[in-house]
């Protein structure tokens, strides 16, 4: 087998103006779900994960944090279902709201879940298969099953007039399959034991279905990180689930060729997957020289350094953060009307950038953490720290003494009531990527994730790295210096395999 051709871009005939527009076609939106289908999957970059979820195994529940990608795996993995004629439903949290609310004792409300979904995927099965929705329930109620009951009420229904419903009908009846997608969940969560109780119960009830129909009903379940982390730790039940989770992860190159597809499909290239996770780091460089500064041109450690490095080292390996970064410096480019995204557009929006992230981590954690927000913005620098020009980076004893003293201020307290340690306290901000481990290499920082070292755990454990606060967040926690902030933060490392 040949080894694929290296990408290299051609030089677009196009002038950038940065408006509104032309700033989403390039870097794409923000929120998967409101992204234009067609332009999605365009620019879609299939990392390893998205092969874990479309397989054909029965349940997939993906993990993920907020901004990493589960809904655009989602809508792209439904829409390839569908043009192979595959009978696909997808449900939102508004389906599915009034199940098994109040106080409802476990067995029943995995019981309470499973006559609701089956009615909830044969109303949406029904719609996609163009027969009559009373019918379909009815029939599903009947049967005890959402696949031979849709199959009844198929062979009992007139034939459908549109010619992709007709198309549907036939392929399911042959292959007796039905993927359910499940997304967004999260909206509403407020981390309450009900809440909780909820979650639990509808993975359970998912299990039971999909092995009562096994080979036939697939589901496919999105979940936040910090849900799952809850749910995990809450019901000893779901640890049957455990093989069924996919952690949603990018590699920083995978990231880099996500941005690089992007900015080609928005010039009317369409690059091959495979030349772009073979491509080298420079190779794919290449693309960003239309679109910004080569380099970095400002100073520290960061300057000269190419440009990618620098946008690598300010992202939480999230695709939202990327977009958001090169969002808000091509608005700046627009305002300095410039054609291209200077070293200053982006200077220029660091501190915006960094109190995003900030808001961001309260608005995903607090349902965990009530008073995450005064954690984590009194993990900046104090002045003592800064005369040492310490801060930001530690050992295991010094971050432990930074939130005993912390702590000192006022207890912690998480949403089930029990007072946080200082281990707890550690593990969560490594949970949620604030913290990351951090180790000196002489190719730059290696910078490791809580999910690349350990998916789950209850104790904070150390594992020879040192600690840092995540360089995203910095410029919020210390707005009145941003020179010591440059001076200091050094770049991430990338894999030796893409440094050629």
């Amino acid at each position: 087998m040949s080894e694929p051709k290296r990408y290299t871009p051609e030089e677009p005939q196009v002038t950038l103006g940065f408006g509104e527009e032309e700033i989403q076609k390039l870097f794409g939106h923000e929120a998967a779900e409101d992204e234009a289908p067609q332009r999605l999957r365009e620019y879609y970059f299939k990392s390893a994960t998205y092969d874990q979820v479309a397989t054909t195994l029965p349940l997939r529940i993906l993990v993920g944090h907020k901004g990493i990608g589960k809904s655009a795996l989602f809508r792209v993995a439904v829409a390839e279902n569908r043009e192979k004629a595959k009978l696909t439903v997808e449900i939102k949290p508004d389906d599915v709201t009034d199940i098994a609310k109040g106080a409802i004792d476990f067995l029943s409300a995995i019981r309470v879940w499973k006559t609701g979904l089956r009615e909830v995927v044969a109303k949406r099965a029904a719609q996609e298969l163009g027969i009559p929705t009373s019918r379909a329930v009815t029939e599903v109620k009947a049967a005890e099953s959402i696949v031979s009951g849709l199959q009844a009420a198929i062979r009992m229904s007139p034939e459908p007039s549109a010619s992709s419903q007709r198309e549907f009908s036939a392929e399911f009846l042959k292959s007796s399959q039905l993927s359910v997608f499940i997304d967004d969940l999260d909206r509403g969560w407020e981390g309450k034991k009900a809440d909780v109780h909820r979650i639990s119960a509808l993975l359970n009830a998912v299990r039971d279905l999909v092995n009562e129909e096994r080979d036939k009903l697939r589901f496919r379940i999105s979940l936040r990180s910090d849900v799952y982390f809850l749910v995990r730790t809450s019901d000893e039940s779901t640890d049957k689930i455990e093989g069924s989770v996919i952690w949603q992860s990018w590699t920083n190159h995978e990231i880099f060729a996500l941005l690089v597809k992007r900015i080609e499909t928005f010039f009317g290239r369409n690059p091959d997957y495979d030349k772009l996770r073979q491509s080298s780091q420079r190779e794919l460089a290449l693309s960003l020289h239309h679109v910004m500064d080569e380099i970095f041109r400002g100073k520290g450690h960061w300057r000269n350094a190419p440009i990618h490095r620098v946008l690598m080292s300010l992202i939480r390996k999230r695709p939202r953060d990327l977009v958001k970064l090169c969002t808000l410096a091509a608005r700046k480019a627009h305002a300095n009307n410039h054609s291209r995204i200077y070293t200053g557009d982006f200077e220029e929006i660091f501190e915006e950038y960094s109190q995003g992230r900030i808001q961001d981590t309260v608005n995903e954690f607090r349902s965990e953490l009530p008073d995450v927000k005064r954690l984590v913005l009194n993990m900046r620098p104090t002045v003592k720290e800064k005369t040492a020009r310490a801060g930001f980076v530690y050992t295991t004893a010094d971050l432990y003494k930074k939130l005993e003293n912390i702590q000192e201020q006022g207890k912690f307290t998480f949403k089930s009531g029990r007072v946080a340690t200082t281990k707890e306290l550690a593990n969560f901000l490594y949970r949620i990527n604030f913290l990351t481990g951090r180790r000196e290499t002489a190719t730059g920082i290696v910078r490791k994730y809580f999910e690349e070292q350990r998916y789950l755990q209850d104790e904070f454990v150390d594992f020879g790295f040192d600690w840092e606060i995540h360089p995203a967040y910095r410029w919020a926690l210390q707005p009145e210096d941003y020179d010591s902030i440059f001076d200091r933060l050094e770049l991430s490392s990338f894999d030796q395999e893409w440094l050629q």
